[in-house]
């Protein structure tokens, strides 16, 4: 092979060994997000740098825009303990229908069973509240026709992009701080 040819194959190998790709992500006032290689401007919320191996990779929000629309609209939250399978299969449900929510245990919390008293008039579990809309116990279709009326879609996620419980460990969250 001529030299020219050797000289032609590592040019257009070259991009193959490029270093990793640094990106930013923000939010613009308008609640507009962003991805540039330019730093982003001083204002911004909640900026963060994201570092791309390929070099032409940028990760994406892993839910769908229906998804966060539901989450932020009619959020899910599950009253549950460890009450053997009935709250396992309640839990699992929603994993593998991909939905965000958030665990509350009312045998941990006093304010809790308050809670679920107060919605369902005894402390039992599993309750699901999604949005104003709740039920006591698990029920597959019941429990679909409450997310599916508040918008969240029935296609499941891949298998290792799962929803998980926003606070696994079943512990109250401070609702009256806003993310």
């Amino acid at each position: 092979m001529s030299r020219t040819l050797y000289l032609l194959c590592a040019i257009w190998l070259l991009p193959a060994v490029a270093p990793a790709a640094e990106f930013y992500r923000w939010v613009d006032a308008n609640g507009g997000v962003h991805y540039s290689d330019q730093q982003p401007p001083h204002d911004a919320k909640s900026a963060k740098r994201i570092q791309s191996s390929s070099g032409n990779v940028v990760e994406v929000d892993k839910e769908s825009f229906d998804t966060r629309y539901a989450k932020v609209n009619q959020p899910v939250v599950l009253y549950i303990t460890n009450c053997g399978p009935i709250c396992d299969q309640a839990r699992d449900h929603l994993r593998e229908r991909g939905v965000p929510y958030t665990a509350k245990d009312p045998a941990k919390d006093p304010e809790i069973a308050v809670e679920v008293k107060k919605l369902v008039g005894k402390v039992e579990v599993p309750v699901i509240k999604v949005g104003k809309q709740h039920q006591l116990g698990f029920d597959a279709s019941s429990w679909d026709s409450l997310l599916d009326a508040a918008g969240y879609p029935r296609t499941p996620l891949p298998a290792t992009d799962k929803a998980r419980p926003e606070n696994p460990q079943g512990e109250a969250k401070n609702e009256s701080k806003k993310e």
